[in-house]
């Protein structure tokens, strides 16, 4: 099983271990570029709910700050909303059975709760993918869209005409 490919800019972060040369790094830079797709048609999809419309614009909105959600991510967005609605759903009546209707009815309170935690499955793993976790948002490189103040190693690196 072969590694993801890191993005260009956290490849860069950690080092250049590789040792890429500046043109193979304008090469990557390029096409990832090339990659990206635009954020024109970032609208909740028709089958959401009103309530879920709102989270969806939300969570897209976030998500299209930090440039890491564009078209592209639309439906996966939609279907975490969909899943992490169900899971709620699943939950509240597993946990709104009585004792009585557990002692009644186990097989049924099992089965929910079973649907509930392969709900809470596929919510991790549409979190992960979209970048709502923090462990995600940390292996994402963030593009930058502002220049940010130099650090003092920099400044003392660039001073010493070493850029790195």
């Amino acid at each position: 099983m072969t590694k993801n490919r890191k993005p260009i800019g956290l490849h860069l972060l950690e080092g250049n271990k590789n040792r890429l040369t500046k043109e193979e790094i304008q090469q990557r830079q390029s096409h990832e570029e090339s990659m990206k797709a635009d954020t024109d048609k970032v609208i909740p999809p028709s089958r959401l709910t009103k309530a879920q419309k709102e989270k969806f614009v939300v969570l897209s909105g976030q998500l299209m700050e930090l440039g890491i959600f564009d078209n592209l991510d639309v439906d996966t967005l939609a279907m975490y909303i969909e899943t992490y609605d169900n899971y709620i759903r699943v939950n509240r009546s597993a946990k709104s059975m009585t004792a009585k209707q557990l002692k009644e009815d186990f097989k049924d309170y099992a089965q929910r709760m079973r649907t509930a935690s392969q709900l809470a499955a596929v919510c991790r793993q549409l979190a992960g993918d979209l970048g709502l976790t923090i462990t995600s948002r940390l292996k994402l490189v963030i593009p930058e869209n502002e220049e940010k103040g130099d650090s003092p190693m920099a400044k003392f690196l660039k001073s010493r005409g070493n850029d790195g």
